[in-house]
């Protein structure tokens, strides 16, 4: 049953892309858009991230995403999500094409790789990451705050980051490097 709905995803994002040759100037109705409700578990709803009930991608096209409480709520901020999209790059891949993943950049975190695993074991508790210059603590705790995983960086290096209010890894790594450098 699986296949059957991913071929008709796929059917359609090939209808999209052959009627997109008719246009230049595309606009979110152009691309093949896969809208999906979820159940959310009690569990769930425990979490930092609040988990969307309906969500709303553009097929072939990773990180093309809205979410929402409904289903028009979902299309919407898929909507808003394309038109940001749209302002800020030159170029809309084709309706319908495969869109490859782009990671963030990851230049600031490089410059302290071997900081960075050590990082990764001994305050986020997990053997490997990927980490970018734009990954912050959030996107390695679903408590309501960083508060825990302040308080281990500051038990593990002996350095204060409650002050780095997104909790930026790269700030954090930096600001630990600078210490690290400073006893050495």
């Amino acid at each position: 049953m699986i296949d059957l709905i991913e071929i008709s995803f796929q059917a359609r994002a090939a209808w999209k892309r052959l009627v997109s040759t008719l246009k230049s100037n595309w606009t979110i109705e152009d691309y093949p858009i896969k809208v999906q409700f979820h159940r959310i578990s009690v569990d769930s709803l425990a979490f930092r991230r609040k988990p969307f009930p309906w969500t709303a991608t553009v097929i072939n096209w990773p990180g093309m995403f809205g979410g929402g409480d409904t289903r028009q709520e979902a299309l919407e901020n898929l909507k808003t999500c394309f038109e940001r999209f749209k302002a800020t790059k030159k170029n809309l891949p084709r309706p319908g094409s495969k869109v490859p993943i782009q990671f963030a950049p990851n230049a600031r975190v490089s410059l302290h790789a071997k900081l960075a695993k050590d990082f990764t074991v001994r305050v986020l508790g997990v053997q490997w990451a990927w980490i970018s210059d734009e990954s912050s603590l959030a996107d390695f705790c679903d408590e309501e705050t960083n508060h825990k995983l302040i308080q281990k960086i500051l038990a593990t290096y002996d350095v204060d980051v409650s002050d780095i209010p997104d909790g930026n890894l790269a700030d954090i790594l930096d600001r630990i490097a600078r210490k690290l450098d400073r006893g050495a």
